[in-house]
């Protein structure tokens, strides 16, 4: 499997959270009563799946690859994405912070929880775009078939090193259950 193929999977399961998101938070700003728990699960997911798993996978393996290939860094899609990446971070941190707020019965976190959560969720919903019908696409032409291999292994001893050998199942297994919870 390619590592562009690889991302990509994850994707889906970050998509999914990206919708259970939206459905909290439009009941949220409807007024109706939201299980707050999820919102807690949400930004665990965006911190330690899609940020720490995802986002320093395509950092740390992928664009050194793309870089080393021909593109830049200072320009161009590696750029936009490390800048989206810094901006999904900022986002999602407001996210917990509006959170932790809101749940201690701050309930003027409701706004700032619902714009950080919108706000989010355009911005990764642009970015998977972005990255499976540009990004990934070039790194498949420009990357050697070779170093693609190199790749997908790195990947793999990333996701063994830095979060556990059962870090999709349980990933992929709080996405299941965010999805659930959106509607409580």
């Amino acid at each position: 499997m390619k590592a562009t193929e690889i991302l990509m999977e994850e994707h889906r399961i970050i998509e999914r959270v990206l919708n259970a998101l939206d459905r909290a938070t439009h009941r949220l700003s409807r007024g109706e009563e939201v299980y707050l728990r999820f919102f807690s699960g949400t930004t665990v997911f965006i911190k330690n799946f899609t940020d720490e798993c995802h986002h320093k996978k395509e950092e740390k393996v992928l664009f050194p690859a793309l870089l080393e290939n021909g593109l830049s860094k200072d320009s161009g899609p590696v750029a936009v994405m490390l800048a989206e990446h810094e901006e999904g971070r900022r986002l999602a941190q407001g996210i917990r912070q509006a959170t932790e707020r809101f749940q201690a019965g701050d309930v003027r976190m409701r706004e700032a929880l619902i714009q950080n959560s919108k706000a989010y969720i355009k911005l990764l919903h642009q970015h998977i775009l972005k990255e499976d019908k540009v990004l990934f696409p070039m790194a498949d032409k420009v990357i050697p078939t070779e170093q693609h291999e190199k790749i997908a292994l790195a990947f793999e001893q990333y996701d063994k090193d830095a979060m556990g050998e059962e870090m999709h199942p349980k990933y992929f297994g709080l996405a299941e259950r965010l999805e659930n919870e959106c509607l409580r």
